[in-house]
């Protein structure tokens, strides 16, 4: 019997640390000979400032790797090109922010294959290379849910960071990710295809985690990442009269609450201003108003 083979994609945009350590535990993957697994890399910064890094890990590594350039700065452009270079029987995406557990790609292969499902998603969990100001790590702000193993995942819950599919969710159906999308386009996807009658789960035991460096404990990155967040949530289905009513009480609401918030503590405070965001970028965007113009906010 041929061993299934994995593709494992990663996007990266300017993080050749971060990205040299993935490609480092991704390496380490356990297989038991049950599966074979190669890596491709799609560069979305037209400089190609990740090449040096792909190409010392080609140079003491057997794990295969292909390196792909996607010179339009766009996530969702990004994510095809990985999923069009992809030549296994499974794609497993994961982003160059995070790294894997040593059984990652086995636990959700072992999971994909024994429900008989299309596609299976793990926790990511979140990581600190230092000790994080104590606001943000009594925040929830970094933090997902975890799922027990077998539940099925909802598109609204849904993400790329850390995910394994079969090679039929994304073949024949025009691009898998939608350029429109500068945030939530996975959101997107998981929405589309199931819509079409794929099937997708959780498996608790596939975890990766993802690194939350300083620059991401600030608060206007993370005020800015939530306009973002928001704006790109107008493109979904369930962006309707309901939805945009919620956020113009929401606005105003937690504006008066915000005080009490923050006699309640720091962490609280932050929080509720990052949800305030949120339903904010939602009502910019409905009204033309656009203001984050990069593709990625990365500081």
């Amino acid at each position: 019997m041929i061993a299934k083979h994995i593709s494992v994609c990663v996007c990266t945009y300017r993080r050749p640390n971060l990205l040299k350590r993935l490609l480092d535990r991704v390496a380490e993957q356990e297989t038991n000979g049950a599966f074979t697994y190669s890596i491709v890399v799609v560069d979305n910064d037209s400089a190609r400032s990740a090449r040096p890094v792909v190409d010392e890990f080609s140079a003491g590594s057997g794990v295969p790797i292909r390196y792909c350039v996607e010179p339009r700065q766009n996530i969702a452009l990004a994510r095809n090109k990985a999923i069009e270079n992809a030549d296994g029987d499974f794609a497993a995406l994961i982003d160059d922010d995070e790294f894997p557990e040593k059984k990652w790609l086995a636990a959700l292969l072992s999971t994909c294959e024994s429900y008989g499902v299309d596609g299976v998603l793990g926790p990511v969990k979140r990581h600190f290379d230092q000790a994080p100001p104590k606001w943000l790590a009594k925040s929830r702000l970094y933090e997902r849910r975890i799922n027990p193993t077998g539940t099925i995942v909802r598109w609204q819950e849904a993400r790329t960071g850390n995910v394994l599919l079969r090679k039929k969710v994304w073949l024949n159906a025009g691009p898998p990710f939608r350029p429109q999308f500068r945030s939530g386009e996975d959101m997107d996807f998981f929405r589309r295809r199931i819509e079409q009658g794929h099937t997708f789960i959780w498996c608790a035991e596939a975890v990766v985690y993802e690194t939350v460096p300083p620059s991401r404990w600030r608060r206007r990155y993370l005020l800015r990442k939530a306009l973002l967040r928001g704006a790109s949530t107008r493109l979904l289905p369930n962006c309707g009269a309901a939805s945009v009513a919620k956020s113009l009480v929401a606005v105003p609401l937690y504006l008066v609450v915000l005080p009490f918030a923050l006699l309640a503590g720091h962490h609280h405070f932050v929080t509720l201003l990052v949800s305030m965001f949120d339903h904010l970028g939602k009502l910019l965007a409905l009204v033309g108003i656009n203001p984050i113009k990069e593709q990625y906010v990365s500081e």
